[in-house]
Formats: structure tokens, sequence, C-alpha cells
């Protein structure tokens, strides 16, 4: 039987990070946890947790510092659980190596289901790409990576270059929170504020391509102020 995947929670506040263990091994997953930022890299050494999920205002140092110590050392997924809710340091959390960030409060539902995500491309490594597989499906929507040909359903979609190439960035990483300057510097090689504003019309294009109703996308969602995301439920 397959090992259960080993979870670690670093969260100062104890009723929470005691109530995140037993929702989270209540589902079957293993736990440890810490309150200090400090210790999150030995036991990312000492343990090899598949997630980490982490809090930023931990009492000896801060969270996003943390996130930039252990990133270069582990493949794990490391979900943000923060109650700072402002953009900036969103994006400074996802740019520091953080795969997602919920803002407190939240559900465990919602948590459970940035876990599944997450899990589901742990074993890939932070830039999943199988050579072998050359279609991407994802309900309606499918991607002949080999023939660069974009169908919904059985409507083929023309998408020019610039469009083609936006959509299969988001491929690579489906179900993650891609930021702005990420996007910007993997498309373009440079970020600037201005260059920002030419990516949401680029989106907005593929949207209107792609989406049975781009109001309500089921593929490509915004995350307001900090970049987009692939959907991958």
């Amino acid at each position: 039987m397959k090992n259960k995947p080993l979870i670690l929670v670093v969260e100062d506040e104890k009723p929470i990070r005691n109530f995140m263990c037993v929702s989270l091994e209540a589902q079957g997953y293993k736990c440890i946890d810490t309150q200090h930022g400090k210790t999150v890299v030995s036991l990312v050494a000492a343990h090899n947790p598949e997630i980490i999920i982490i809090d930023l205002g931990l009492p000896d140092i801060d969270g996003i510092e943390v996130i930039g110590m252990v990133r270069p050392l582990t493949k794990a997924a490391i979900i943000v659980v923060s109650a700072r809710g402002h953009e900036r340091e969103k994006v400074e959390a996802l740019d520091c190596g953080a795969d997602d960030y919920l803002t407190k409060p939240f559900s465990v539902i919602e948590l459970l289901a940035r876990i599944r995500v997450a899990l589901r491309h742990s074993n890939q490594g932070r830039q999943p790409e199988d050579p072998s597989a050359s279609v991407f499906l994802m309900k309606d929507l499918k991607i002949d990576l080999e023939k660069r040909r974009v169908f919904l359903a059985d409507d083929e979609i023309h998408l020019t270059p610039m469009e083609y190439k936006l959509l299969t960035l988001m491929v690579k990483y489906p179900g993650r929170v891609l930021t702005h300057k990420f996007i910007l510097e993997e498309i373009w090689g440079t970020f600037s504020g201005n260059d920002t504003q030419s990516l949401r019309v680029f989106m907005a294009n593929i949207r209107r391509k792609i989406e049975r109703d781009p109001a309500q996308p089921r593929y490509i969602l915004t995350e307001v102020g900090v970049g987009y995301r692939l959907a991958d439920e």
C-alpha cells in the first residue's frame, strides 16, 4: 500500500495548527508540525514532506524568508495560509517559490482541494513536463502539443502564436498560481508594470476563444492583482 503523503504544517497559533493537523489526518494524510520558521529547513531535510503549509507571520522569522530558504532544497509544493491578504504579499510569496496562497479565514474543503491539486504534480518536479504526453485534455479543452492545435469539444480554435505560447505555459503548471511577473519573464523575458495590462488583453483574448462563457471561466482563472491559474479540477 502506498505510504500516506506527509504534510509539514508551519503555523504559530497552536489551535489553528492542531486543527489543520487533525483535519488533514482525518483525510488520511500524515502530519508533522512546528511553530518556528528556523526549524523548517531541518524538518524538510529529515522528513522530505510532499506538501508544506506555512503561515507568514511566524514568531522567529518571516514566512517569506523561510520559503526563500527552503525552495532550493525541496520539490514539495508550498501552500501559504496567512492572514496577510494584500496583493503585494501574495505576489512576493509566490515569486519566492510558493505554489499557492490561501487567505485566512479559510475552509478545510478549499485547503484539501488545493492539496489534492498540489499532490497530482508533486512527483513531476517544479516544471512538470512529460515529453511523451503530446496531448493535454481538460473537460472540453484539448491541446495537441505536437501539432500545435487547440480544440474546444470538436471545434478547432485558432490562437495567435503569442496566445498559444501563453496557453501552453499555463498547461505546464496546472493548478498553480502564476504571477504576472513570472508569466511576463517566461514569455517576454522582461517585467514592468506597463506590461501587465498587455498580458490582461492577451488573456482576455484567449478566454474569448476557449471559454463557453468568458465571464465565468472554467479554464483560466484570475487571481486578482496576482496572476492566473489554470484550473485543475
